[in-house]
Parts: C-alpha cells; structure tokens; sequence
C-alpha cells in the first residue's frame, strides 16, 4: 500500500479509500446494501491490505452504515491507526431540522454520528452538498466549532460547484474559521466535468481530492453493457441510472474492456489506474460488495498507463450535464 498527504495536511491516507455505502443494512432505497455479518469481512479485509481510510455518512442505511463501521473497526483496529470521514446534510428523518447545514443539525449529526461509530472524534468531517437555504457563514462557523470541540480534526465537502466551493473558502479565511483541506467529487472516466473548475480549484488551493464513484456506480468493471445490468444494484440503483446514460459512456466501457482485454487485467483496474495516473487525486472511493474487488482496487496502484492508453481512453469523451448535485 502507498500512503500520501492529505492535501496540505500532515495527515498520511493510503492511496485507495475505502467506500463504506454499500455496508449496513438493506432498505427501500439500498435495497442491494449488505447486512452487518456480510459487511464486516470486506472491512476486515481492506484493513488487511493496508487501507487506513475509510469514508462513510449519516445517511448511508439511515445511520447503519457507521454502526456496521465502528462495530469493525473496533474489532479488527486501534482507533489512531485508521482515518474515518463521515458526512451531513441528508435528512435523517421527517423533522424539519434533522436535515441541511444549519447549526442545530450539525451540532446534533455530530455528536449522533460519533456514537454510531463508538469514537471521541472522526478524522474529517464533511458536508455532503451545498445548503441553498442555510448562511454559509452559519455552517462554517459550525463546523469550525465541531473541531475546536475535538469532535473532527479536519473538514471536508463534497459535490458542489466550484463558485460555492471558493466562497466557503473564503468565508472560512475572512472569519478565521477551520478551513476545508478537501474535496469528494464526482470524477471517473465517464464523468470528468470536474476538470472544468472544480479540480483546478483545489490544485491551487492545495485541496485533497477524494472522488466517489470512480468506477462510475460499477459500470467501468466491464460487468454491465447497455442493454445488460447484471447486479441488483444495477437493476434498483435510480439514482446511478440517472448518471449514466449517454452513448459515448458505452463506448468509454468498451474502450476500457478492449484495453484491460489486450493487458490481460480486469477492467476495473484499468478504469482506476486511469484515476490514480493523475497527480491531483489523492485517494479515490471505492466499495467492494463481492470476493476480488478489494484486490483489484490495491493492484490498481501497481498498473501504469502509457501516455497512448491514456489518449485512447480519454479520446472518447463527451461532455456532460452537472451529474451528481445541484
């Protein structure tokens, strides 16, 4: 395993991240997740691979994801050896105020999210979208106040625009708040709108960036076609069919079969390896739900990709609508 700063901090985070949604327990909306005695191995697992960071959120099975989370890791670990990143902002229920980034929310998403994960602190604490109807200045006051408590050592965002992202930087700075040392966006071979604003933002501003979905909801692993979706996943997952489904994206996925054909490695590691060849990402997201997937993600770390795969990977790209926030 390889170990990098964490943007600008002193943090170390092994290379590969460990996506924590698909662990806790089944419901309506993740209907594919896995129950805590299915979830634990692939935890224990990354730990054995040498992954230390892990990312998780409140909302994630409604809470059950984090219980399933520090259930592991206090079984398999010491706390100070892994780095856990949870996030706010998705309504946890029907109360008014158990949503959104408001003071009050934080406050208590906080303190409910560090029970769940049987911790005194998570090592970053991250909003999960922007807040259209909360003062920024409310919630990085709030969230600055979370780690002069002890609560977080560092915060993070996720998916947003890039004019909202620098305004929360520069709220933080003009107030002398804790400042964001990282960014969890949207960014795969098939989405990479990123590229535009919000990546070169964070290169300037000495961000770490941590995207999600890096192998495009499972569809770069050369499992799944246009007119074949083979996981449960694939078949209930409204929210991923919402974000791929161009042509061009079909043609990407063939593009990176006929490549991970002609190396003789899965697809999945050529569609990482393409992530992790470019300097400004930290340490991509990436969940395991069967045998292998763990395994491919760290050999990942090992292929290099030649400047010609990457052009004939990259050379197929059509932009895209903003997919993943609003």
């Amino acid at each position: 395993m390889e170990y990098v700063r964490f943007g600008n901090t002193g943090l170390k985070v092994s290379k590969i991240c460990l996506g924590t949604m698909t662990y806790g327990r089944p419901t309506e909306r993740w209907p594919w997740a896995l129950n805590e005695a299915d979830s634990i191995p692939f935890i224990k697992k990354a730990l054995d691979l040498g992954i230390n960071f892990c990312d998780t959120a409140d909302i994630y099975s409604y809470g059950a994801s984090e219980t399933v989370l520090g259930n592991a890791l206090k079984t398999y670990t010491s706390r100070h050896e892994v780095v856990i990143a949870t996030k706010v902002f998705n309504p946890m229920s029907a109360n008014p105020n158990d949503g959104g980034l408001s003071r009050k929310h934080i406050m208590h998403s906080i303190d409910a999210s560090l029970k769940r994960l049987q911790t005194d602190y998570v090592d970053i604490y991250q909003i999960h979208r922007w807040d259209y109807q909360t003062p920024i200045e409310e919630t990085m006051e709030a969230l600055h106040d979370v780690v002069k408590a002890g609560k977080a050592r560092y915060i993070g965002a996720s998916s947003m625009y890039a004019w909202q992202f620098a305004k929360a930087l520069y709220t933080a700075d003009l107030h002398g708040f804790t400042r964001f040392v990282s960014m969890q966006p949207h960014y795969n071979l098939i989405y990479r709108e990123e590229e535009r604003e919000m990546i070169p933002l964070c290169m300037d501003q000495k961000i770490a960036i941590i995207p999600w979905s890096p192998l495009a909801r499972g569809l770069l692993t050369g499992k799944r076609t246009a007119a074949r979706n083979e996981t449960l996943r694939a078949q209930t997952d409204e929210y991923g069919k919402k974000l791929y489904q161009k042509e061009s994206d079909f043609a990407i996925v063939n593009a990176v079969n006929a490549l991970a054909e002609k190396r003789g490695l899965p697809p999945a590691q050529i569609a990482l390896a393409w992530v992790l060849s470019k300097p400004y990402i930290t340490a991509p997201i990436v969940g395991a739900s069967k045998p292998g997937q763990l395994e491919d993600a760290v050999a990942a770390l090992e292929v290099q990709l030649s400047p010609e795969e990457i052009n004939s990977l990259e050379s197929l790209y059509e932009p895209h609508p903003v997919l993943g926030h609003q």
